[in-house]
């Protein structure tokens, strides 16, 4: 049995803990790619962690959404926080964009929702509007050195660009749309229902994919992590921080995740971090932390 000191301590680190398994969430991108199309990863990944989720369910016998209307709620969250936020992530790493450039795009969530907030009537302050404008300063700095210049795996085109956009409108009008109309209820039948969702529009896409999955280790380890680290251990974390309060704390740590990306992705793929990537990078996870703590 952990003593209270050990469980104390234990919670002050779980929001970094979760943050960390975040970040690896671009990576896995990168890792799987080379050896299998987007759509089909992740659907085989939808999968496998619906497969996953039901024995809990099951086993820990939680209830399911009561409402149509619930169920047609969460099932919108899962098209745009699952489908769209994962597969435009996806299709950029596998059109060559970085990791590191990945998840600096992703990470102006907090800004985009900013930006909205305002447009809502709700009140923006002015340390948060210095936060907006040094995010996509930074953004803007480290693109402009990527755009049609960077190295294989880590390059900045038209394309792979309108993807990691799509994944950052995605999982911001999903996360709105889930605070302006998902009631409460159990994260594992939630996740379930989003997952679903998100698999059933991903099916038809893959039939556009003429790439066959190749499955060797490399590719195995990418979909093992992907469902058990991020969408299961993810998940699970997320769920024990909301239950013991600390949730804040997270999205507090979130501005974070791209200069750990951008570490993580130069250790195992040379992702080059340059003086301009540096503080471009730096830049806009401040900017970011401007934003989120003048949230708090």
């Amino acid at each position: 049995m952990q003593s209270p000191t050990q469980d104390n301590a234990w919670l002050r680190a779980m929001p970094w803990v979760f943050v960390l398994i975040w970040s690896t969430g671009f990576i896995v991108a990168r890792y799987g790619m080379p050896y299998a199309p987007p759509m089909k990863f992740l659907a085989v990944r939808y999968a496998l962690s619906i497969a996953c989720f039901l024995p809990w369910i099951l086993l820990a016998g939680v209830k399911w959404p009561t409402t149509r209307t619930q169920w047609l709620h969460l099932a919108v969250t899962g098209v745009f926080m699952h489908a769209g936020y994962l597969g435009g992530v996806w299709v950029a790493v596998k059109a060559g964009m970085g990791s590191g450039l990945s998840s600096l795009i992703v990470g102006l969530q907090p800004v985009l929702t900013a930006i909205w907030l305002s447009g809502t009537g709700s009140k923006v302050s002015k340390r948060q509007w210095l936060g907006l404008v040094l995010g996509f300063a930074g953004l803007v700095l480290v693109v402009s050195r990527k755009f049609g210049a960077g190295g294989p795996g880590d390059q900045a085109t038209w394309f792979n660009l309108s993807m990691a956009l799509m994944a950052l409108f995605s999982i911001t009008i999903g996360t709105l749309y889930q605070k302006r109309f998902v009631a409460a209820c159990d994260v594992r039948t939630a996740n379930a229902v989003q997952l679903l969702a998100a698999l059933l529009v991903t099916l038809p896409l893959t039939l556009l994919e003429v790439e066959a999955m190749q499955w060797n280790g490399q590719l195995m380890g990418a979909m093992a992590w992907s469902v058990l680290g991020l969408t299961l251990g993810g998940s699970s974390l997320l769920y024990m921080l909301i239950q013991r309060g600390a949730a804040a704390s997270v999205t507090s740590l979130m501005y974070l995740v791209p200069p750990c990306t951008a570490l993580i992705a130069w250790v195992l793929f040379a992702e080059p971090i340059t003086a301009v990537t540096l503080a471009g990078t730096a830049l806009t996870a401040f900017g970011v932390s401007l934003v989120v703590r003048a949230a708090r």
